[in-house]
């Protein structure tokens, strides 16, 4: 997905009140919205225990903060589909908005107190160390996971990339959490890859150059692996 800027979040809310009344969403019958209620709270308590604290209170604040937070980020995707978004170009390429790019202006309007709260939450609470972890929960490992395939696409990364890519990966896990599905996660974590990306070709790396020859590598190591044909 192509990274979508500010500019076009800014269109679509001027928009949105242009074109008039959003259309009508679906509302979930009270049995359905109750047992997502108690999914949210199963994931929060499971996420909180992991950490394992120790401390009772300390452990259902934290849960109360991450369900509240989980349930928030639901309410506003189910009542934002990407049908709120007018179907349009974006702008920085000319590309027609998928319905994804749409999903994703609709949830990136969601309140700023949504995740200020989540993360004030969790700070009073919990060490820096912690409050990663929880990210960590939300977006299923997403900064390890893709800082070993830089080091494995580019073997000889300085301190100084690593330091900075690993700060971007770092800033999409935090924007991430505020997304819903985890194709909304993957297009938020797209946009910082490619900053990460255009940080090493300004070292004077060609990236597209270093991941066809990791690519190439893995297909030959593939092909290698393969027995003979009888």
């Amino acid at each position: 997905m192509k990274a979508v800027p500010s500019l076009l979040l800014a269109a679509f809310l001027v928009s949105h009140n242009a074109f008039g009344q959003t259309p009508p969403v679906d509302q979930p019958s009270a049995e359905a919205a109750a047992r997502s209620d108690m999914e949210q709270a199963k994931k929060a308590a499971e996420w909180a225990a992991a950490l394992k604290l120790d401390d009772p209170g300390k452990e259902a604040r934290v849960k109360d903060v991450i369900t509240a937070h989980l349930k928030a980020v639901r309410d506003w995707h189910n009542s934002h589909p990407f049908t709120t978004v007018p179907a349009g170009i974006n702008p920085a390429t000319g590309s027609r908005l998928s319905n994804l790019d749409r999903q994703v202006i609709a949830d990136s309007a969601i309140p700023a107190d949504v995740h200020e709260a989540l993360m004030t939450g969790l700070q009073k609470d919990l060490t820096p160390e912690q409050v990663e972890t929880i990210l960590d929960r939300y977006t299923v490992g997403k900064v390890a996971f893709t800082m070993k395939g830089y080091h494995a696409i580019v073997p000889d990364l300085t301190a100084e990339e690593e330091a900075g890519i690993l700060a971007f990966l770092k800033k999409a896990r935090e924007e991430a959490v505020d997304y819903k599905s985890m194709n909304e996660i993957s297009a938020i974590f797209e946009i910082y890859k490619t900053r990460s990306e255009q940080l090493l070709n300004a070292n004077g790396r060609n990236w597209k150059a270093l991941y066809k020859a990791y690519t190439d590598a893995v297909k030959a190591k593939k092909a290698a692996a393969k027995p003979a044909a009888p």
